[in-house]
């Protein structure tokens, strides 16, 4: 297949195109500069530009790029910077396969489980409401500008990623440093859920919905049972040998990460209902094999 990638610099996006070049096919990446090598399209989210030669033929494309949101303190400008790099970005692509006369079959578009907002201890799956709160918000206006690519009759997909479980980058990243230190310990009083997925499992559930034609619309990627701070904390440091007794107070998150302690803080008991009912096997469904597979790089 030719498959267009946003994001393909990212952690995710990153992992999925040499997973998906490994196997043979052939992969655009979209990039925000000129392109400088073979294999890369421009594309100007704010501009609303893509190359239309860069989309050329995709059988699929996957849109995951976005400003990261544990990347800078939340101040006024950098929201502004995590709603639009989504927001715009998703609806320029969205008009972009929309205007084809041969049009991908299915856009997968990146989206998150902060869709739900905090849960506490309360399971959901696809079929909840939203949550309230500013990532709550910007996964619905990110989820509803791709509306011109289902107008236009393309499958579309929004993939709400859990926290993914990479020693690479992203929040895990930083969790490993500190407990290879034995500094590693639970966030406020640990009690609130962390939907994880392996990096592997990641991945290859992104080339499951590219793969299943039967599925649209909103699929969680999470592994299947979600566990606390607390049981996440002691997987840690079981597998890493290390102690994990120390804890970070909730006023001391608030102090260093503003208005985002709220969420780090907050709990998001999440299930991947949609995605097992369409077959998907995990291969590390348990956090110990999630750790293990992050310690060997094995995306």
């Amino acid at each position: 297949m030719r498959i267009a990638v946003t994001g393909s610099n990212g952690l995710i996006g990153s992992a999925l195109v040499r997973d998906l070049q490994a196997d043979g096919h052939d992969v655009v990446r979209l990039v925000r500069r000129a392109p400088a090598r073979h294999g890369e399209a421009l594309w100007d989210p704010a501009g609303g530009y893509v190359d239309p030669g860069g989309l050329a033929g995709c059988q699929a494309v996957v849109h995951l790029a976005g400003a990261g949101v544990g990347d800078h303190r939340w101040t006024a400008a950098y929201k502004r910077e995590i709603r639009d790099s989504r927001v715009l970005g998703t609806a320029t692509i969205a008009r972009a396969v929309a205007a084809m006369e041969q049009p991908p079959a299915v856009l997968v578009s990146g989206s998150a489980v902060g869709y739900y907002g905090d849960t506490a201890d309360r399971t959901v799956d696809e079929d909840a409401p939203a949550g309230e709160g500013f990532l709550p918000s910007v996964c619905v206006e990110w989820e509803a500008a791709a509306a011109p690519a289902r107008a236009a009759g393309i499958r579309t997909v929004f993939a709400r990623t859990g926290l993914v479980v990479s020693a690479e980058g992203g929040a895990w990243g930083k969790l490993f440093p500190l407990f290879r230190a034995g500094l590693g310990g639970r966030l406020g009083n640990g009690r609130q859920y962390w939907s994880h997925i392996s990096m592997h499992d990641e991945v290859a559930a992104l080339r499951h919905l590219i793969d299943t034609p039967d599925l649209a619309g909103p699929v969680n990627l999470t592994a299947p049972e979600p566990l606390t701070n607390r049981e996440v904390t002691a997987a840690m440091g079981r597998v890493l040998r290390r102690p994990a007794v120390f804890a970070v107070p909730a006023p001391a998150m608030r102090l260093v990460l503003g208005e985002f302690a709220h969420d780090v803080l907050g709990s998001q008991r999440v299930r991947p209902t949609r995605l097992l009912e369409s077959g998907f096997v995990f291969r590390d469904p348990d956090i110990d094999a999630s750790i293990r597979a992050a310690l060997a790089g094995q995306a």
